[in-house]
């Protein structure tokens, strides 16, 4: 499995013959200029997950690619004439040989007077290779079997204490950082020590869209 982190939460997962780009929002950039794509997979709708703007020529130069999202997403995007299908925790559907299926349901608290909102973390799995999980914005759900986790490393709804519980109970055998968007340096430094040493996660980073490979 090659992952390409196009910055914040913005992953391009390839794995046999699949290219499969996760929650390409305002905070990424480079994924506009991706081709070949077999699926767009959007978590949920905040704007640092999907960009509404870029979106439409992304699928353009990528028509062969299926776009499925968070329900809530999805009917939003239908409304403004993207069309998306949903995809609720419990779904799957497969891609070249790819089982992309959605876990959770609601989007972490903000605050008591922030209504919650879908969110819908994803498993990306084929044969002969690594399980990654994508959690968008949420540390609600718990999968089993997952062997890459990609971790929100930093958020207005995450604390550090919550991030290393989370990766705890995932127990997953290696990572990579993701939702990073809002951190200078040093403090990207410190929360990433910090999820190695508590979470006892082998968290791989790269410099800019290098893929990683898993």
């Amino acid at each position: 499995m090659r992952i390409t982190h196009y910055g914040h939460s913005c992953l391009l997962v390839e794995t046999g013959a699949a290219r499969v780009l996760l929650d390409p929002g305002t905070f990424s950039h480079g994924f506009e200029e991706l081709e070949g794509l077999d699926a767009v997979v959007l978590t949920h709708a905040h704007p640092d997950h999907v960009d509404v703007e870029r979106l439409p020529a992304l699928l353009e130069a990528n028509d062969g690619a299926v776009l499925r999202a968070e329900p809530e997403t999805a009917a939003s995007l239908r409304e403004s004439g993207i069309e998306a299908t949903a995809l609720h925790a419990g779904d799957a559907f497969d891609v070249a040989g790819v089982r992309v299926a959605g876990a959770g349901g609601r989007h972490a608290v903000i605050h008591a007077d922030v209504p919650r909102i879908g969110n819908v973390g994803v498993l990306l799995a084929a044969e002969g290779e690594p399980t990654l999980f994508h959690p968008g914005d949420s540390y609600e759900a718990v999968p089993a079997g997952v062997d890459v986790l990609a971790v929100p490393l930093n958020a207005p709804w995450a604390a550090l204490k919550e991030t290393v519980d989370f990766v705890r109970a995932v127990g997953a055998s290696a990572g990579l950082v993701i939702h990073d968007g809002l951190l200078a340096a040093p403090g990207h430094a410190v929360y990433g020590n910090q999820v190695r040493s508590l979470g006892g996660l082998d968290v791989r980073e790269s410099e800019g869209p290098t893929p990683l490979e898993f």
